[in-house]
């Protein structure tokens, strides 16, 4: 999604950021590096970190941007529980760029690749 709208807006942008690499993070997104943390603090559950991050993202970007980046967050994490939860399986259309993006990505080390369709399993799960 952040590779496909960025590309529809002209902005270039490196999605090796949502795998915390800070230079990847600061390209093309404001408060790239910021949100990127804020994500990770989010899903570490660390309470300490969260805050932290929290705090820092409101004091360079204000409660406007906090608030939009927490309900994003929130709402990706309700999307994978709907799709985990009933076994939404990948597209065969989506099936050959959304592999680029997984192995780029080196998706399969989550523990949640364990919830893929059992046909791209052999592919994605290490």
């Amino acid at each position: 999604m952040l590779r496909g709208s960025a590309n529809g807006s002209g902005v270039e942008v490196d999605i090796q950021g949502i795998n915390g690499n800070v230079d990847a993070a600061a390209l093309g997104i404001e408060f790239g590096v910021s949100l990127m943390r804020f994500a990770e603090a989010i899903v570490s559950r660390d309470t300490q970190s969260l805050k932290t991050s929290r705090n820092n993202l409101l004091d360079i970007a204000g409660p406007k941007v906090v608030v939009e980046a927490a309900a994003v967050a929130a709402n990706f994490q309700r999307m994978v529980r709907i799709a985990d939860s009933i076994g939404i399986p990948i597209d065969e259309i989506s099936s050959e760029a959304g592999n680029k993006v997984r192995e780029e990505l080196d998706l399969a080390k989550f523990a949640s690749a364990r919830h893929t369709s059992d046909h791209y399993k052999d592919s994605l799960i290490k």
